[in-house]
């Protein structure tokens, strides 16, 4: 048996010496092959360089790095094109962008936003033509109407294309301030813009442009009304639903009509903690458009109120709505009874100039208005 067992042992040693000579005469060619491509590549980029290939790919930071590296350009030029396909949440999120620092690192001219609600044409344009002549880089105009309003002013026009994206607004509800608050978010998006005057299309100014811009620009109050009224009407259409954001000794009522500065608009479009609040619990016969708008800004910033409107109305007819003045109305005796007997405060002084805008003209009050408006108007 161990006669037997000899022949197959020297078999099997025989078989493992000859496997690795077979492996090495494969494995020699291979690393041969492997240093001639090696030498190739090294002296292929040492010639020739992988320039070709690098540039092909680009940073996909690359038009960041491009924006930061502009000047202030596009952070203080207004927007061009007023229609924007913006959301009303993503609008006033991006309307509430403010500076820390205060000032200004160019020149800015302070601008008058004048921001006119409308159902759709604006029958005095041609009267507001007049007033804003000569006065570009002073103002600005927005326009809010109904959206199936399409406005046709010819190029020329002050007006042209100042419509903002708008939606149905019912008065007295509060789809009245969402569209006051896009108007005042839109024009917020020009850094320039510092005062806000919301009009309506029946409004007029009551002096020329100089005296309007110097009267605001010089306050150092906003002129908004905000008193505190304890009848039916005021503190009788409190919801004790408002706490505890509002308490009834907060309550304030005031003109829908108002002149803000640049602060507190910033208040109002950045308000998420008492607008819910208002928009469930004020509905007619709780009218939120006389007083969202002066109670938030009484809690956020009373001392910067001037408490009063600064658009003349007449409530002497009674009735919800103050009077309406046709072609008839408008006569010299009416003009002067508009300006006589004004006594206010201004800057803490007693003034007589207490209104710088006065409503409801009807559409009809155009021709009468133009022919009156440089004697008693100033424009």
């Amino acid at each position: 048996m161990e006669e037997g067992k000899e022949p197959t042992v020297i078999t099997r040693t025989s078989q493992s010496r000859v496997l690795p000579q077979r492996l090495l005469q494969l494995l020699l060619p291979f690393l041969a092959l492997c240093f001639t491509f090696s030498v190739v590549s090294i002296y292929t980029i040492k010639h020739y360089g992988v320039q070709s290939v690098v540039t092909t790919v680009r940073p996909t930071l690359q038009p960041f790095i491009g924006e930061a590296q502009n000047n202030l350009d596009r952070w203080i030029r207004p927007p061009a094109d007023l229609m924007h396909s913006m959301s009303d949440q993503e609008l006033l999120w991006r309307a509430s962008f403010a500076p820390k620092v205060k000032k200004y690192p160019f020149t800015r001219v302070p601008k008058i936003a004048f921001m006119f609600l409308t159902k759709g044409p604006l029958p005095l344009a041609r009267l507001w033509e007049r007033f804003f002549k000569g006065h570009k880089g002073l103002y600005s105009i927005y326009i809010h109407s109904l959206p199936s309003y399409q406005a046709d002013f010819p190029s020329s026009s002050v007006f042209y294309k100042r419509q903002i994206p708008s939606q149905v607004s019912e008065w007295g509800k509060m789809s009245m301030c969402d569209a006051e608050r896009r108007l005042l978010a839109n024009a917020l998006l020009d850094i320039d813009n510092e005062w806000f005057v919301l009009l309506s299309e029946s409004c007029i100014p009551l002096f020329n442009f100089t005296t309007v811009y110097n009267h605001i620009s010089q306050s150092k109050y906003s002129f908004i009304g905000a008193f505190d009224d304890l009848g039916p009407y005021g503190r009788g259409r409190y919801d004790y639903n408002m706490l505890p954001e509002v308490n009834i000794t907060q309550w304030r009522k005031g003109s829908q009509w108002f002149e803000i500065n640049r602060k507190l608009a910033l208040y109002i479009v950045e308000d998420v903690k008492f607008y819910p609040k208002f928009a469930e619990f004020c509905r007619p016969a709780c009218y939120v458009d006389e007083h969202y708008f002066p109670t938030l800004l009484s809690i956020q910033a009373a001392n910067s109120l001037a408490n009063r409107s600064i658009t003349w109305t007449d409530w002497s007819r009674g009735g919800a709505h103050p009077a309406t003045f046709g072609q008839s109305d408008i006569t010299e005796e009416f003009m002067k009874r508009i300006f006589e007997g004004q006594n206010c405060v201004y800057n803490d002084k007693s003034s007589s100039i207490c209104y710088l805008f006065a409503r409801k003209f009807a559409p009809s009050a155009l021709e009468k208005l133009m022919l009156l408006a440089p004697k008693y108007l100033g424009y």
